[in-house]
């Protein structure tokens, strides 16, 4: 993926407001546009002696700024709220297409930008704050950075139609996280992946998603937000139907949530332990078990076993 060319201020706040909701783009444009315009009509100080010059043209040139600003930071404003919006239905129109389809196919037909798009709409629906970084930015491949209690995840998309997603690629997202110190990864893509990727990824905290899991978890996320039959009905009949695919479906919205897991108890105070990953340090990227109240004070660790 090609890299981003450097862009001005105004296009770097423009980015940020897209980042969020609408609503908070056209609050800062109101805001911005007050703050400024009480900055540009606050009347100039009377003649000063002539050491205070100096200090009464500092003002004049930031009065000045303050004029043209009160118009141009929240014209940006409401053009990052404008982009939000757009972004915001063009996802939510993408999950509407693809949660309805019968197969994996309906993702073969989206180009790598839609693709990332539905991608971080599933994510966002799983209670994850979602930034989309498109491959560009200091985090290498990474195409979305995830935020979820304190904690961030690293997404790498993948839409192939024809290749499997091979050990490559999950070992420069692996490499990746241990560089910048995230809790976990995930890499999905529209296809399958090779054997050799899914034996890297097992034991490790990186998640990988195929077309088919993508679809189920689409589904479910439909099913619940808007008011059809329940997950839990339609796993029951899928379960009838087909055991493996609901087997499948269960697993992929486990691999969906959070990647602490019950463990051993703590040797400090015998609570459950759950799977971390190491930031910083020497063992930056590989894995432990952690005391599951660290918040509490608690800072007991153990070892993971290799099998």
């Amino acid at each position: 993926m090609a890299r981003r060319r450097k862009s001005s201020a105004a296009e770097d706040l423009m980015d940020l407001v897209a980042l969020m909701p609408w609503w908070t783009g056209v609050a800062l444009a109101l805001a911005s546009y007050w703050a400024l315009h009480a900055v540009a009509t606050r009347p100039l100080p009377a003649a000063q002696p002539a050491q205070q010059i100096g200090q009464m043209a500092t003002t004049a040139i930031w009065q000045g700024l303050a004029t043209g600003g009160q118009y141009l930071v929240p014209m940006i404003c409401l053009f990052g709220a404008a982009i939000s919006a757009v972004r915001r239905r063009r996802r939510r129109a993408l999950f509407e297409t693809a949660s309805v389809s019968s197969s994996a196919d309906a993702l073969q037909d989206m180009s790598w930008q839609q693709f990332e798009l539905l991608v971080g709409e599933g994510f966002r629906r799983r209670g994850y704050v979602v930034k989309e970084v498109g491959g560009g930015g200091a985090d290498g491949g990474v195409d979305l950075v995830l935020a979820k209690a304190g904690e961030k995840t690293f997404v790498q998309c993948k839409q192939w139609k024809a290749f499997k997603v091979g050990v490559s690629t999950v070992r420069e997202l692996y490499g990746v996280m241990a560089a910048h110190g995230a809790a976990g990864g995930f890499v999905v893509t529209s296809g399958r992946f090779t054997q050799e990727a899914a034996a890297f990824a097992n034991g490790r905290n990186i998640q990988l998603i195929d077309g088919p899991a993508l679809m189920n978890l689409l589904r479910e996320a439909r099913n619940k937000d808007g008011g059809r039959p329940s997950a839990s009905n339609l796993s029951a009949a899928q379960a009838v139907a087909s055991p493996d695919r609901h087997t499948e479906a269960t697993e992929t919205t486990k691999a969906m949530e959070p990647t602490a897991s019950a463990g051993p108890p703590c040797p400090r105070c015998g609570k459950p332990m759950v799977r971390r990953v190491a930031k910083r340090g020497a063992a930056a990227g590989k894995a432990f078990w952690g005391c599951s109240a660290f918040s509490e004070g608690c800072r007991g660790t153990r070892e993971i076993q290799s099998a």
